[in-house]
């Protein structure tokens, strides 16, 4: 049996006299993946930064061992491009680990160019770090958040490799069912425990709630009976009583009454006395509804069929060319998603559409008449002194009426949009975005990526929305899931390249993902050499010059082995 890396027990945090985490226990043994999840702001990374010993809890402790490295990925990658250049004079395994992310020959960038990072490359290069650290348990704050897709599944094979324990904060779904085995969720300040990947915790998720409303409607009808019951004793003793006091009636009839009347009196008191009883050894509360995320769009007009055209597109920066000749189209109604490895030029080009950046050579038309609402994937750039409210800038009743409702609609209650912007966690944060852009009535929506930091109940109805929203939407994701729900067409960005692919994501992956046939039979005939080869050496003498020739052979077809694979 595995043993325990780190036990927690009885953990207790408050922020600003509000419970974060109330009496949290648990442990974490050698070899486990486990997914941490919960609402946004419900103290995912709280709990990361006390178990890396960044945070003090109120109460309870943390056993672990003293020598236990952990290696912890955080959710910002707000880094300086001094910082990348200290992790990268440093060399050694960052490099090849930034070379395997498809950061090529990064460690000749100068620091202006490590100043004008992507997203991507920012985490890749944060990753690469964590990773060449050596660490001994690895704690992972949305990991593929900003990650292209060859990064997920490098990610992917290299935790699969990794012995030690790591705990996965995420909300990608298919990343999670993937890697973890048991799954962590937070909410309202305790911690519930499920077996298995994403997909079996819903399911079971699913069935707990439909067990508890059950058992909870079993209860409130054995209540009701029990009061129906109560009810038809106090009538009775108050007609006892009545009949008590009458005039008329003999001693004898009226004692009979009254002693009637008292016995009553006890039974409506036992029962009661029961009830209470019954009910505060077994109570059960009525199970909380699972947050009812709504996003309401609105678009107006009908416009020409062709609403942006690019005619020998080409975009350099600092001598670097991001692509190159490319021409392409999007339609109205539309749902394109743009791919490509990170660097390659997605909001470059998002840019260049909202008109923010200039075409270094070619043409980008589009429809002058056309409203574009942007979600960018910078959640840092909000006035962090201001609260919600302030920063939307709304000032009229009805906009304010309207800004709550969706705060509300979003699970952002009274007391977060009154609170400073820079108080929100990054998930908090996405949401005041998204009411700021929902306010306003567009025929374009481009997103980049729409689903960092938001959590799994707002991606899911986001997903629904978006599919009922008749304008064009434009998104940059690395969510496998959300793209594949939401996309039809594709912007591939290739070879500095872009391309129209009238395909949706999963026909892409799928057609890509097929290895071709002669490579499987190459690697299957340096595999059966391989091994006629050490067939041969354990019966020769290893001074003979056949040993050695079969010893040069035997290192190179493992070199092409290992390039194959």
């Amino acid at each position: 049996m595995n043993r325990n890396i780190i036990k927690v027990t009885g953990l207790e945090m408050n922020f600003n006299l509000r419970k974060i985490l109330d009496n949290i226990s648990f442990d974490i043994k050698d070899g486990e993946r486990i997914g941490l999840v919960g609402y946004n702001g419900t103290g995912k990374t709280t709990l990361a930064n006390i178990l890396t010993g960044k945070l003090t809890p109120d109460k309870g402790f943390i056993e672990k061992s003293p020598d236990l490295k952990i290696g912890y990925l955080t959710q910002s990658i707000d880094y300086q491009g001094s910082e990348f250049q200290e992790y990268l004079s440093s060399e050694g395994e960052i490099l090849q680990h930034s070379k395997e992310l498809g950061l090529k020959k990064v460690y000749e960038w100068e620091e202006n160019r490590l100043s004008h990072l992507s997203g991507g490359e920012k985490l890749k290069l944060a990753l690469s770090n964590v990773w060449s650290s050596k660490p001994g348990f690895l704690i992972l704050d949305e990991p593929t958040n900003h990650l292209d897709f060859k990064g997920i599944e490098w990610l992917i094979e290299e935790l699969e490799k990794f012995k030690g324990p790591v705990l996965i904060i995420s909300h990608d779904r298919h990343f999670l069912d993937k890697m973890v085995k048991r799954i962590l969720e937070i909410e309202n300040t305790k911690i519930n425990f499920y077996n298995g990947n994403y997909s079996d915790y819903q399911k079971e998720k699913r069935h707990r709630l439909e067990t508890h409303m059950h058992h909870y409607e079993v209860q409130q009808r054995k209540k009701e009976e029990i009061e129906m019951q109560m009810d038809q004793l106090t009538a009775w003793s108050e007609k006892a009583h009545q009949t008590s006091t009458m005039q008329g009636r003999d001693f004898g009839n009226k004692e009979y009454h009254r002693v009637k009347a008292k016995n009553r009196d006890k039974q409506v008191k036992s029962k009661m006395k029961r009830l209470q009883s019954e009910l505060e050894k077994n109570k059960i509360d009525k199970p909380l509804e699972e947050a009812k995320v709504r996003f309401q769009f609105d678009t107006k007009g009908n416009r020409g069929k062709r609403i942006i055209e690019a005619k020998s597109l080409t975009k350099t920066f600092d001598e670097r060319s991001l692509f190159r000749d490319s021409h392409f189209y999007i339609n109205n109604g539309e749902r394109i998603g743009l791919l490509g490895e990170n660097g390659c030029g997605k909001t470059t080009l998002v840019k260049m559409i909202l008109g923010e950046t200039s075409v270094s050579s070619g043409e980008l038309w589009k429809s002058e008449s056309l409203k574009v609402a942007y979600l960018s994937q910078d959640v840092d750039n909000l006035p962090a002194d201001k609260t919600p409210l302030e920063a939307l800038g709304f000032t009229d009743r009805e906009n304010i009426l309207r800004a709550r409702t969706l705060f509300a609609n979003l699970g952002l209650k009274e007391q977060f949009i009154t609170k400073p912007i820079g108080t929100l966690s990054l998930g908090e944060r996405t949401r005041v975005k998204l009411v700021d852009m929902l306010m306003k009535q567009y025929d374009v929506l481009i997103l980049d990526e729409p689903t960092n930091h938001l959590d799994l109940p707002s991606r899911e109805q986001l997903e629904k929305t978006l599919n009922d929203f008749a304008g064009t939407i434009i998104t940059v994701s690395h969510d496998y899931y959300f793209l594949n729900k939401l996309c039809d067409k594709l912007l591939l960005f290739d070879n500095q390249k872009i391309k129209r692919l009238e395909m949706k994501p999963e026909e892409y992956f799928t057609k890509n993902s097929a290895e071709p046939t002669d490579k499987k039979e190459t690697l299957m005939i340096i595999e059966n050499r391989i091994a006629s080869i050490l067939g041969e050496l354990s019966l020769i003498d290893s001074k003979s010059p056949k040993y050695i020739e079969l010893d040069t052979e035997f290192n190179e077809l493992l070199k092409q082995k290992r390039k194959l694979i």
